[in-house]
């Protein structure tokens, strides 16, 4: 059933409907799907009717579609989606079982992939390709406004590619794997299988993207029919990197999403100038690294995306006279090493509910406050800074955790950032 005919002749049941759940929903609708099962479990949990008819339809329907971040064994329909695993897929799936005549391209990878994908984008945009981008970031990948020459880009999560089936990009790329999503996935073995997914389908004609030894071995190992193009680490045209006046690309993080876009648009063949014009004007992501303010001899930096230690460690090695602030709820296997970075910091300020957790992550190593909340940890590093004797200081805020615990998500933590900021700015300098 890999068809749009089939997709109309099907029947299925949607779980979970935020964004992509709704997006889905619409989307078999306009395809005339007769028979769909919905089922949200904080907007119907109250609802015993609908419960039972959605339990009684994971036995019954063809596929099964799973809103990303859904873990299987941690729901009320755990038994019914462990028994019918082969039916579920994501809405990933559905566009790929259209076989829609577009290219596109995948990428995933622990850090860096919103900044990549949204880099490539703007690439080809500069060189007049009409680039849509969806997935796990912007528009659910069913919402896109496709053209025939259209290149589709999709940024793809470890969630979203647990349960994909039918995905096939014509390029994939995974730009690194770090320890992450621990609680969800258990172990790191299954977190990089579902990364590996992207090249399953993969046939000679298409081309996977990798720079990491240990990937590359697995790769190998299992028999993928891609045309493998390996991305070194640090071998940018050096004629090409003179040319590039943007320092957001040519520092770390950012230093690997460019090599992995150069890649890609020597793929698709985009001239260099284009190419070397787009890097230049290219902005950047809001919450990731973002240098939102610069006032006196201080620089306010909203780092909020930064979900794990593994993502806030650039940030601390790219400073200097560092305040940083950070806390949240931890990422499960997270450990913080301060080696070759600590003397960047000169105090820490921890925030959140699991202020115990990060205190003994970093008491005998780097100065610290336990300020609790984002308010007063901005309040107690302004008294610092009145009291600062360094020539020029960094204000970090690179939570290194998850925000769950006081914050909608990253967006409204890095928001409520760069608001407080500036009060206190316009206040006090």
């Amino acid at each position: 059933m890999e068809t749009a005919t089939l997709i109309k002749d099907s029947s299925f049941a949607v779980y979970g409907l935020g964004l992509s759940g709704n997006s889905t929903f619409k989307f078999l609708k306009k395809k005339n799907v007769k028979k769909i099962y919905t089922w949200d479990d904080k907007k119907n949990k109250n609802n015993k009717k609908k419960f039972n008819l959605f339990k009684t339809a994971l036995d019954n329907v063809d596929y099964i579609v799973i809103s990303p971040g859904i873990n299987i064994q941690k729901t009320k329909f755990k038994l019914k989606l462990s028994t019918n695993k082969k039916k579920i897929i994501t809405d990933l799936d559905l566009f790929y079982m259209q076989k829609i005549p577009v290219r596109s391209i995948v990428i995933t990878g622990t850090n860096g992939k919103s900044t990549a994908c949204k880099l490539t984008q703007h690439i080809f945009k500069t060189n007049k390709l009409d680039a849509q981008l969806g997935g796990n970031i912007g528009k659910p990948i069913l919402d896109l406004k496709i053209q025939r020459k259209s290149v589709v880009i999709i940024e793809a999560s470890s969630f979203q590619l647990t349960y994909t089936k039918f995905i096939k990009p014509n390029l994939a790329a995974i730009l690194n794997i770090t320890s992450d999503h621990l609680d969800w996935h258990n172990t790191i073995a299954n977190y990089k299988n579902s990364k590996l997914k992207i090249f399953s389908k993969q046939d000679g004609r298409d081309v996977a993207l990798l720079n990491d030894k240990k990937l590359i071995e697995q790769f190998k190992k299992k028999n993928y029919s891609s045309n493998l193009k390996i991305v070194e680490k640090n071998t940018l045209n050096s004629v090409i990197k003179k040319k590039i006046t943007n320092n957001y690309l040519i520092s770390e993080p950012n230093l690997e999403n460019l090599e992995f876009a150069s890649q890609i648009s020597k793929i698709f063949k985009i001239k260099k100038k284009f190419f070397l014009k787009a890097v230049n004007s290219f902005k950047g992501l809001p919450h990731r690294h973002e240098i939102f303010l610069k006032k006196k001899n201080i620089t306010f930096i909203n780092d909020s995306k930064a979900t794990s230690f593994e993502s806030t460690k650039h940030a601390l090695k790219n400073n200097r006279n560092i305040y940083w602030i950070f806390g949240g709820l931890p990422k499960l296997g997270d450990k913080f090493n301060f080696k070759g970075i600590g003397s960047n910091i000169i105090k820490s300020f921890i925030i959140g509910k699991k202020t115990t957790y990060f205190k003994n992550q970093i008491k005998n190593k780097i100065k610290y406050k336990i300020s609790y909340n984002l308010k007063d940890a901005i309040k107690d590093v302004f008294e610092e800074l009145i009291l600062s004797k360094s020539d020029k200081v960094t204000i970090l805020f690179s939570p290194a955790s998850a925000s769950y615990d006081q914050f909608e998500n990253f967006v409204d933590r890095g928001n409520q950032f760069k608001k407080a900021i500036k009060d206190y700015a316009k206040r006090f300098l």
